[in-house]
C-alpha cells in the first residue's frame, strides 16, 4: 500500500494563491502604493468599518443557516413543485437570483450550484449543466443588485455615499427588471419541456436553531439598513454563534473581508497620487457608467467600486456600472470564478466549451444592459 505524500509548503502556498488570487493581488497593490505614498496617520481613516462589520455579520449568519441545510431544503421543495426540465431549471435560476438578494451573490452560488448539479445528474439532464451554471452565475451577479447587501460592492457604496433606501432601489430597479426578463427568456428559449422527477430526501431542520438563526439574520439586515448601530451586531452575532455553531464563524469568507481591507488601502493611496487622481477623475467625468463597467472587466467589480468611488460623486451611474459590470469576463466578479471552479471540478475536460458559452451569454447580457442603461440615464 503506497503512502500518501504530504503536500509541500510550496504546493500549499500555490494552492492558497490560486484560491484567493484577488486578495493576493489586492495585498500586492496595497504594499506597492504604500511604498509610493508612505504610511502615516491618515491610514486610520481609510477603512469603512461599518461595511466590514455588516459584511461579516451577514456572512456569519448565512454560514450558520447553510450548516443546518436551510437553503438546500428550501430550494429542493421549490424544485419538487415542477415536473419538467424547463421550469425546474428556471426555478433553480430564480432561487439563485432571489438568494443573491438575501445572502450575497457568492454565498448564493456556493449554496445553489451544488443543488443544480444534483438535480441535473439525478434526472440525467447533464446536457443542460453548462447552461444552468452560467444562468445561475448571471442570476447571482445581477440579482444581488437590487438590495444593499446583495453584492459586496453595493454594501460599500450604500454606506460610503449614505444612499437612501428608496433611492437605492429606484436606481437599481430598471437594470434589475431587464435582467429578470433576459434570464427568463434565455431559460424559455434554450431549455425544452422535458419531463423529470426529483425524489424526496428525508432532511429536517432543527426548529429552535432555525428560529434563532433567522432572528440573527434579521438583526444583520436591520444593521445594514441603519436601523441599529453596527457595533451591536458585532457583539451579539459572534457570541450567539460561539454558543450555537462555532464552525460557522470559521467558515466566514475572511479572504473577502481582507480583500476589502487591502483595497481600502490601495484605493485611498491611489487617490493621493496626483497623476492617477487627475486621470481617473477625468474618466469618471466623461462617462461614469461605461468606464466603471469596463473597469470591472479588468479588476473585478468590488475593487472597481472601492477605487472609482474616490474619484466621482456620481454614485447612481457608478452603482449601476459596478453591478452590470459583474457580467462579462471571468474575472469581472468573484462569483464568476466560483462558478467556473465548481463547473470544472464536476465536469473535467469541458473547460473550453464552458468558457465559450460563458463568454457568449455574459457579453450578450453586458452589451444589452450597458446600451439600455446608457439610454435610460439620459431620459
Amino acid at each position: 500500500m503506497e503512502e500518501r505524500t504530504k503536500p509541500t509548503f510550496g504546493a500549499i502556498l500555490i494552492g492558497f494563491i490560486k484560491k484567493n488570487a484577488v486578495m493576493v493581488i489586492a495585498l500586492i497593490a496595497a504594499i506597492v502604493t504604500a511604498c509610493i505614498v508612505g504610511i502615516d496617520e491618515k491610514y486610520v481613516d481609510y477603512f469603512d468599518y461599518k461595511t466590514l462589520t455588516c459584511l461579516f455579520c451577514v456572512l456569519a449568519v448565512v454560514c450558520a443557516l447553510k450548516n443546518i441545510n436551510f437553503f438546500y431544503i428550501l430550494a429542493r421543495k421549490v424544485v419538487q413543485m415542477f415536473k419538467n426540465a424547463r421550469t425546474s431549471i428556471l426555478a433553480l435560476v430564480y432561487i439563485t437570483f432571489i438568494g443573491s438578494m438575501l445572502i450575497a451573490n457568492d454565498m448564493a452560488l456556493l449554496t445553489f450550484l451544488p443543488l443544480g448539479f444534483f438535480v441535473l445528474t439525478t434526472t440525467h439532464k447533464e446536457k443542460y449543466m453548462a447552461f444552468t451554471f452560467i444562468m445561475q452565475n448571471i442570476a447571482a451577479n445581477l440579482g444581488g443588485m437590487l438590495t444593499p447587501f446583495g453584492n459586496p460592492q453595493n454594501l460599500f457604496l450604500y454606506t460610503k455615499f449614505e444612499i437612501p433606501n428608496l433611492e437605492f432601489m429606484s436606481i437599481m430597479a430598471p437594470p434589475f427588471l431587464l435582467s429578470v426578463t433576459l434570464i427568463t427568456l434565455c431559460c424559455l428559449v434554450f431549455v425544452k419541456r422535458e419531463p423529470l422527477h426529483l425524489d424526496d430526501e428525508p432532511i429536517r431542520l432543527p426548529v429552535w436553531r432555525t428560529v434563532v438563526y433567522l432572528l440573527l439574520f434579521a438583526l444583520a439586515i436591520v444593521i445594514v439598513f441603519r436601523g441599529i448601530p453596527y457595533w451591536i451586531g458585532l457583539i451579539v452575532i459572534p457570541i450567539a454563534l460561539l454558543i450555537l455553531d462555532r464552525k460557522a464563524l470559521l467558515m466566514v469568507d475572511y479572504p473577502l473581508l481582507l480583500t476589502f481591507v487591502f483595497f481600502f488601502i490601495f484605493s485611498n493611496n491611489m487617490s493621493r497620487i496626483e497623476v492617477i487622481r487627475n486621470f481617473l477623475s477625468g474618466l469618471m467625468q466623461r462617462n461614469t457608467l461605461v468606464y466603471s463597467t469596463l473597469s470591472c472587466q479588468c479588476i473585478s467589480n468590488v475593487p472597481s467600486a472601492i477605487l472609482l468611488s474616490q474619484f466621482t460623486n456620481n454614485y447612481p451611474d457608478l452603482l449601476v456600472g459596478v453591478n452590470i459590470g459583474g457580467v462579462g469576463t471571468l474575472i469581472a466578479s468573484l462569483a464568476s470564478l466560483i462558478t467556473f471552479r465548481e463547473y470544472v471540478k464536476n465536469n473535467p475536460g469541458k473547460t473550453g466549451s464552458y468558457i465559450a458559452k460563458f463568454s457568449l451569454f455574459n457579453f450578450s447580457f453586458l452589451i444589452i444592459l450597458v446600451v439600455f442603461m446608457s439610454f435610460w440615464t439620459r431620459m
